[in-house]
């Protein structure tokens, strides 16, 4: 008997909605530890000020994921220290990522990263826009590997970030980058580059000593050779004078 396929929706990406409100309420309730108030929700579903994207099951209607952001200014960031210089710094922006969500049961269909890319395109889009950045909590893995998945860079990790339910948290601090906004080496990549040289001096040098060594070795034969013909032909030669030196006696 054949198993019953796999459930396999088909799921369309728009913008957020104001009939969505209700349904963005309860999957931020299910989601999150932390409770936000009704006036962050009728921003996302209004676009006052917050820019948003839905994930709608095709079948059911039903919204199963979403992505909330905001576009800041760079020069008023946290992450001004991580982009390329300009002369036109003060008109750089950034797009952050609020919060991300997949219903549970939507989960490892790929909901979450189409939804992180329909991010990175609107980024994209805004000539000005030089990143997409976000925060996410230490222990949330799925995420973290998500991100790492979608070339973001780990740029920071930021200690006691969150405070929930009398517990603190870090959190990890994630760019990518879009518009040629590439950040200057951080320390640690300053650091692993450094490594990394170094590294490959030491195993340029080990292998031209051993080059070294072999060509010594290979001369320190032909010298032992030639040293050793020549005491071969001395001995020859005594051995000779002495055989004629008999003769002659004789």
């Amino acid at each position: 008997m054949l198993e019953k396929a796999a459930y396999s929706p088909t799921i369309v990406y728009r913008r957020i909605l104001p009939h969505d409100l209700k349904a963005v309420e309860q999957l931020h309730a299910a989601l999150f530890p932390i409770r936000y108030e009704l006036e962050f929700f009728l921003n996302v579903v209004n676009s006052h000020g917050i820019i948003s994207w839905a994930a709608v099951d095709g079948e059911t209607q039903e919204l199963v994921g979403f992505v909330t952001t905001r576009i800041i200014l760079a020069k008023e960031s946290e992450i001004v220290d991580l982009l390329k210089s300009e002369s036109s710094r003060t008109e750089q922006t950034l797009v952050y990522i609020l919060t991300l969500g997949v219903s549970e049961q939507y989960r490892n269909l790929g909901i979450a990263f189409s939804l992180v890319q329909e991010v990175i395109k609107y980024g994209s889009d805004i000539s000005s826009c030089r990143a997409v950045y976000l925060h996410v909590i230490d222990y949330n893995e799925p995420a973290i590997q998500l991100y790492k998945k979608m070339s973001f860079k780990l740029a920071r990790r930021l200690q006691m970030f969150y405070y929930i339910r009398g517990y603190h948290y870090d959190s990890f601090l994630f760019v990518y980058y879009v518009n040629g906004g590439q950040s200057p080496c951080s320390p640690l990549e300053l650091i692993t580059s450094f490594a990394v040289h170094l590294k490959n001096l030491f195993t340029s040098l080990r292998a031209k000593l051993q080059r070294n060594d072999t060509k010594k070795l290979e001369r320190w034969l032909k010298c032992k050779e030639r040293d050793s013909s020549l005491t071969n032909s001395q001995q020859n030669k005594r051995i000779l004078g002495a055989e004629n030196s008999l003769s002659q006696c004789v």
